[in-house]
Order: C-alpha cells, then structure tokens, then sequence
C-alpha cells in the first residue's frame, strides 16, 4: 500500500513520512538561480504551499530531504540562509485582527533567530527584522504564502456592507506592510509570494516593479499540479488500476497559457487514496457560494467558451469584482486557447469533476430549493428520454420551475427561465450539445442517446406545435438521420403565468 499526502503541505513531513512526492525541485532550482523576486497565483490547494516549503528547506540546508531528487547534487548545503516565512493562512487573522497577527508573526520569527525588535508599527519591525537578520546571519529570504487570504476570506462570505469594508481594510494593512520589499532589496536573497488572485491596489504589484509574476509563464505551467509525465513517471502501478483516460477526463486540464495541462494535484491524491472512485474533492472541499451569488446577480450562466482579453485576466479590483476573470483565478475556469496576435484568451472548465460540480451548484443556486437538486431531475430526464416517457420529461421540467420561489420568478421569470433550461441540458453530461448550429438555424438543444437523438425547440408563451414544425422547417435533425438511431423533435410550450410546460409534442423524424 503506498501513502498519498492528502492534505500534507509540508515537505519534511512528504518525505520523512514516506508519502509519494513528484519531485518540483527542477522548478526551484531554475527560478533561484534565474531571479530573486517572483509571484505565483494558483488555486486553493494546488500546491503552492508544498512548493513553499520546498524552498524553506533548501535554504535551511536540510540536504536530507532532497536525498534522490533532481537538486541533490546541483545546491551548496553548506550555506543556509535566515527565513522570513509567513502563511497567511494560519496565521489567526480573523481571530485576533490582520495587524496584531502579523506583529506577533514577526515577533515570534525574530526571537528564533534571537532578534529584539524595538520598531512601533508593522512595516517598521519588518523592515528591522530583514535588516536585522542580514546583519547577523546574511542575505534573507522571504517567503509569503496566500498574500491575499485576509482579502480572499472576505470576498467569499459576502461582498458588500461589513465584509467589504473589512476586506478593503485589511488591504490596506497589507500593502504597507509589503511596501518595504522594495527598499530592502540590499538585504534580500530571495521573495518568492503566492496567491489566489492579482488583487490591484496592494504594493507588491504597484511598488515591486521588479516583481517576476510567473503565472502566465510557460515554463512554469507545471510548477503546481501534476503534468501527464508525471502522472505516468509517479504513478505507473496505479494506472494499470484504472481507467487513465476517465482519470484525465475528470481531474486533468489545467492550463496557465502554454501548451501544458495539469492534472489538479488535490484531486489526483485523492482518488488514488480512495481507491478509484471518482468524486468531487477539490470542488467539495470549498463550495464557490459567493462565485455562484455574483453569477445570478450578473445573469450569467454558461462558461464553456468565454472570451476574455489580457488586460481583464490580470488584475482585480475588490470594489469593482468581475466574475470571470475571479472564476479563472479561484481554478474554475482554466486556458483553453490564446491568440497571441490580439492577447485574447478563451476560458473553460478544466475538467468534468469542475464542469459537473459547478454546472449542479450553479443550478441549485438558481432553484434556491434545498429540497430540489437539479442534477438527480437532470439524471431523471435522461433516463425518462431513453425509454421515450415523454409525459415524464413535461413532469420533470415543471419540478424544476416550480422550484423557484414566487417572488424570484415574477422579478426575474424570462431570465431564470433561460438560465435553468441551459443548465439543466448541460447537466446531462456528455449526452447533449446546448444551442448547436445548424445551416439553417439554431436548435435549443440537441441529446444524444445510445439508441435515440433528440431536438428540443422551446416556445416561451408561444406554440408547442410550431416549435415542433420549426424543428422539421430547419432541418435540426437531418445530420442525425443516417446515425442509424431514432430521430424525435420535441417542441415545447412555457407559459410564464403559469410557470410550467403547459404543452409537449413530438413527433419521429426520417
């Protein structure tokens, strides 16, 4: 039985514990040696955290851990370096306030190395304790996990009243504290800062104009997660297990703009743990509730190819937050293509455990009934079209409408309306192609079954026999009729008084 490091963020404890390790020190070997000042945004748990504490204990010169890896024989174990680490995400600022809980972070670093600090204010003891510590033990370096937590932490309970004003406060914390990076440079060996996202207004971006952001850098696509040679080089035993098409279809398809696609490394970990059953790991452990309220508040529903320019992609204003470009940070939406000659960049879910789980949240999210799950109706339907139990699909699509609450429909009805019948389409997985083009026209959706095929075309307090006969007219179904499977055109009507199918036609199409 081997080990996975579920959840393990420390690289001592990898590989003292005898946990599988994919060996990331090439990318810490080229960055130290390349540059000395870099940011990475990744992700909630991708890595960023394992890769941090790789290079804490390099520069601790603990060459017992690198026994057998790719940096072994290239680094100077006999040299070490003081360390400024902070992760912002145990450092207990919610509890005892940003500020108080970076002094006492400081604090605590500086009495390991036997430092006073006698500096007032924040920035001031940083920029004492840098100073300091190259004086006694020589250049520092500094590393800062998840620079944009108390920001972060914020934005995902709500983004208005309260939860703002915090956020935008201890924005302010942050870039005075970061802002003394700049002037310590005499002092500083190496700044490596990760993130989640590339929030504007925070000095390491406007202060640091030396700042190398590595995020969109192709030959650091694989610093995090987990690439195809890895996967194949790692975990050779466990791929003559299962399904290594399936598992790629599930947790792999990460891009940040090279050619290069990573498998989510929190996910992969997982699964090889469980045995092999597919689920939802990384999405489960943090539901996007924020992301999905700012979706239904900016109408937005479908995110299978949304073009984007570079200039969105790269910065984020906490007042002025834009969904998709904080769906591409937070790992919903990853780099499907790039065209280099306008900076343009089309985005989509990475993968079927993050299209499925966001497609059902989403869904749900609209309904706003826990007692109606979208996805168990979407699966419903797909079995009730296998079997041509038409009066059961009218019944399934009207469960799903009369889900939403009185008051949401008469405000929003045509809105909603839209937004669950995509949704719902697009939770019968790989069975149906929503809005597909024909020369002629555009069906609502096309499903396609083992043994059947079936047009929609629906009528929004129209005609369900005119959708039937518009489906005929256009020719939906006429690049399916020599597949050898049943061809059915479904017309649809919806009456938004009513808030129901009030009608469902079909007819076999030859």
């Amino acid at each position: 039985m081997r080990k996975y490091p579920v959840g393990i963020q420390d690289l001592g404890e990898v590989v003292t514990g005898g946990y599988v390790y994919v060996d990331k020190t090439p990318f810490a070997h080229r960055l130290i040696t390349q540059g000395k000042y870099y940011f990475l945004s990744r992700p909630r748990r991708f890595g960023k955290s394992l890769f941090l504490s790789t290079l804490y204990y390099l520069f601790k010169g603990r060459k017992e851990i690198f026994e057998g890896l790719y940096i072994e024989d290239k680094w100077d174990w006999s040299k070490t370096h003081p360390i400024i680490k902070i992760s912002f995400s145990n450092i207990g600022h919610t509890e005892a306030g940003l500020y108080k809980a970076i002094e006492k972070t400081l604090i605590e670093t500086a009495q390991t190395y036997n430092i006073l600090l006698t500096s007032e204010f924040n920035a001031d003891k940083f920029k004492e304790l840098i100073q300091k510590l190259d004086e006694k033990y020589g250049k520092v370096v500094v590393l800062i996990d998840e620079y944009d937590k108390p920001i972060i932490d914020y934005i995902d309970n709500d983004i208005h009243g309260s939860a703002l004003r915090k956020a935008i406060e201890n924005r302010g914390i942050l870039k005075s504290f970061y802002s003394i990076l700049k002037d310590a440079d005499p002092h500083l060996k190496l700044v490596f800062i990760t993130g989640v996202s590339k929030f504007s207004k925070v000095s390491i971006f406007s202060d640091l104009n030396n700042l190398n952001d590595i995020t969109l850098d192709s030959s650091y696509s694989g610093i995090c997660g987990i690439t195809q040679r890895e996967l194949e080089d790692n975990f050779e035993e466990e791929l003559k297990l299962y399904d290594a098409e399936k598992i790629k279809h599930w947790y792999n398809g990460y891009s940040w703009k090279g050619p290069e696609r990573v498998y989510n490394p929190f996910s992969l970990v997982n699964f090889f743990a469980k045995n092999g059953d597919f689920q939802n790991y990384w999405f489960v452990s943090g539901t996007p509730t924020f992301l999905m309220n700012l979706a239904k508040r900016e109408q937005l529903y479908d995110f299978e190819q949304v073009e984007i320019d570079a200039l969105q992609l790269d910065a984020y204003d906490i007042e002025r937050l834009s969904l998709v470009p904080l769906m591409f940070q937070t790992g919903y939406l990853t780099i499907k293509q790039y065209d280099n000659e306008f900076g343009t960049y089309e985005l989509g879910y990475p993968n079927e455990e993050v299209r499925k789980s966001y497609l059902t949240f989403l869904a749900n999210a609209y309904t706003e009934n826990p007692n109606t799950s979208v996805q168990v109706l979407a699966t419903q339907m797909r079995n009730a079209l296998r079997i041509q139990d038409f009066a059961k699909v009218q019944s399934i699509f009207n469960t799903i409408f009369k889900s939403i609450p009185y008051e949401i429909w008469q405000r929003e009805n045509e809105h909603y309306y839209h937004a669950l019948i995509h949704l719902t389409f697009r939770l019968l997985d790989i069975y149906v192609q929503s809005q597909v083009q024909t020369a002629d026209g555009r069906a609502d959706a096309i499903v396609i079954l083992e043994k059947s095929v079936y047009a929609f075309e629906f009528k929004l307090d129209g005609d369900a026999e005119q959708a039937l006969q518009q489906i005929k007219d256009k020719g939906y179904l006429t690049p399916y009729l020599h597949s050898g499977k049943t061809c059915i055109g479904i017309g649809l009507n919806f009456s938004k008084e009513l808030k129901k199918v009030e009608k469902l036609v079909w007819e076999e199409i030859q």
